[in-house]
């Protein structure tokens, strides 16, 4: 009896909760450290790129007007998943980064721990990130912060699993939705967190993931007119691409989030998730 031939994959991309192929039709192969052949990733167009957006863009009026508590569900329920498929993402975290099956399997158990960090957090960032103000006169002063709306996301390059949580979790659990472009050389986890996050309650198109080249999907991102924000992770030591990438995110006055930590297992703080927060503050005379 003769073997069987391995049945390779193909990925899609995954915009507005579904999987759409790339609409040039490129993929480009993917490989593990050792240079042996994974599967085929989808080489993303700028089409590609606007198409996402116009996804987030009509997601982000009923994510961000989800109760706190609701999205933090959500996002306990991701968990819950990926902890069900925890031997694959490890598999394919070892094949990315070239870690030993136990070192893999220890990266995608942080990482389940961090979104289920962020998930808790979800209905508590409002207490440090708004306050009742002091004034002089019969009112009431509340700040409270809102979601920024959509952010483009570059995921780390260096860390295919625990960094690109680090950089998604709080972006989508405080009401932003996202475009994330996936790890150029490493995209098979991000991708296979979308095929996740499509049986799961989050809504389509709150998370939209491209994969490809980082420069050339992020380019129409930080010069689109509907993106919000850019988290600049992805562009690691690239400091052209940043700054070319902070210059045509200027045209529209987008947040830009540079910050970058040197571990990502370290303790993330709240800083990534505060970062992408508008504040607005309400008067309200006293008694009425």
């Amino acid at each position: 009896m003769s073997d069987r031939l391995s049945v390779l994959k193909t990925y899609k991309l995954f915009v507005g909760g579904k999987f759409p192929r790339s609409e040039s039709g490129r993929v480009y192969e993917v490989a593990d450290g050792k240079g042996k052949w994974l599967a085929n990733a989808p080489l993303s167009s700028r089409k590609d790129a606007r198409d996402a957006v116009v996804a987030a863009r009509k997601a982000f009026g009923g994510w961000s007007a989800a109760t706190a508590y609701n999205r933090g569900q959500i996002l306990y329920r991701v968990a819950e998943m990926l902890e069900g498929r925890r031997e694959q993402f490890a598999m394919e975290v070892a094949d990315a980064e070239g870690l030993s099956k136990a070192k893999a399997a220890a990266q995608v158990d942080a990482a389940i721990d961090r979104w289920v960090w962020y998930a808790g957090w979800s209905d508590k960032v409002a207490q440090i990130a708004g306050s009742a103000n002091p004034v002089a006169g019969p009112f009431l002063n509340l700040s409270t912060p809102e979601p920024t709306g959509v952010v483009a996301v570059l995921a780390p390059q260096e860390s295919s699993f625990l960094g690109l949580v680090s950089v998604l979790a709080p972006a989508i659990v405080t009401g932003n939705t996202v475009v994330l472009v996936a790890a150029e050389k490493a995209p098979l986890p991000a991708l296979s967190l979308g095929e996740v996050l499509a049986t799961s309650d989050l809504p389509g198109g709150v998370v939209n993931v491209l994969s490809g080249r980082t420069a050339e999907i992020a380019a129409p991102l930080a010069a689109h007119q509907d993106v919000n924000a850019i988290d600049l992770a992805g562009a690691g030591n690239d400091a052209e691409l940043a700054l070319a990438l902070q210059i045509a995110a200027a045209d529209n006055l987008k947040r830009v989030l540079r910050a970058r930590p040197a571990d990502w297992s370290a303790d993330p703080g709240t800083g990534r998730m505060l970062a992408f927060l508008e504040t607005k503050t309400v008067w309200h005379p006293i008694g009425i």
